[in-house]
């Protein structure tokens, strides 16, 4: 197979721990053809959607790990796959980009995660379809409702919706200290809308990475948590990554979720749960393959690669 990653600057690449990176050297071990762009290098004209695309040969080093050939103007119907796995902010360019997409789609390109399915799947927001995994959770930006529900709960995270990373959480505790201005900072003066949750205790045991993929999934989760003072779980924020096995209470949100958001188009979806609690569905590029792997033994880009195939494969 063409399989085609549209992903940020390989530069950027962390191999020892960068999922994608996992995808690309599981499809090339197999024998499929590597491609990478960027944003930036989609482009429709007359109504036909191209790339600027290279392909990639990876070396095995550790450090200078890829060779780019040269940039070709392709359509992208002409890949078996088009793999997205371009990092959040997921911001207006974003939202243009699976326009771009979804219009490639109409014109015979094979899109993973579907385009449409990404833009209706607030990573955030999300999670309230599902309300029986949920902890009590407010999305607003009127200040007054985020102060009651602060009153009611006393012990509270707020968060922004359309950052990765940890970016923009804050934790307010009963006394309410700095509530006032967390919310004026998160809402832009009551501009921007954010979600509000009741304080999950059980971050202490990590914030669970459930990875599903093909609606299936993945038998080991990744607890991220939180080191010295800080709040979060996040590995970006400078949480420990802990593989472990999945619980029953994580499969029970797993199989409930997976066959479902697989028919709407989501072939890998990354699953965040604090306790017994979903507090995300990632859809972007979900991570924590490397991590599941190198202390498990449990192959995830292979799982995802058998999927992707499967996938190709029904669909021609």
């Amino acid at each position: 197979m063409k399989i085609a990653f549209l992903a940020d600057p390989l530069a950027t690449f962390k191999t020892y721990k960068d999922s994608t990176f996992a995808m690309m050297r599981e499809a090339a071990r197999r024998g499929h053809r590597i491609y990478a762009f960027e944003q930036s290098d989609v482009a429709m004209e007359s109504g036909l959607v191209t790339a600027n695309v290279a392909e990639v040969t990876l070396t095995g080093e550790a450090d200078d790990w890829y060779r780019v050939g040269k940039a070709e103007t392709i359509f992208l119907s002409e890949f078996d796959a088009i793999v997205i796995r371009k990092d959040p902010p997921f911001d207006m360019e974003y939202i243009y980009t699976t326009y771009l997409l979804e219009l490639a789609e109409r014109q015979g390109a094979h899109v993973f995660n579907k385009p449409s399915a990404i833009r209706d799947h607030n990573e955030k927001l999300a999670i309230a379809q599902f309300p029986q995994f949920t902890a009590p959770t407010l999305v607003t930006r009127n200040a007054s409702l985020l102060r009651k529900f602060h009153d009611e709960h006393q012990d509270v995270i707020l968060k922004p919706l359309d950052g990765m990373g940890g970016t923009g959480i804050f934790r307010v505790r009963p006394d309410g200290m700095n509530l006032g201005s967390i919310i004026e900072t998160l809402t832009n003066d009551g501009k921007e809308t954010i979600m509000i949750q009741r304080f999950i205790p059980e971050i202490v045991a990590g914030d669970k990475r459930i990875l599903v993929i093909g609606g299936k999934a993945v038998p080991h989760v990744l607890a991220r948590i939180p080191q010295g003072s800080e709040v979060r779980g996040n590995l970006a924020a400078g949480g420990l990554g802990v593989a472990q096995p999945a619980s029953p209470r994580d499969l029970e949100i797993a199989a409930a979720l997976g066959p479902v958001l697989h028919q709407r188009g989501l072939l890998l979806v990354g699953l965040d749960a604090i306790g017994d609690y979903l507090t995300e569905i990632n859809v972007t590029s979900p991570t924590c393959f490397q991590e599941i792997t190198q202390q498990t033994g449990f192959d995830v880009a292979a799982m995802f690669i058998d999927a992707l195939e499967s996938a190709v494969g029904s669909a021609h």
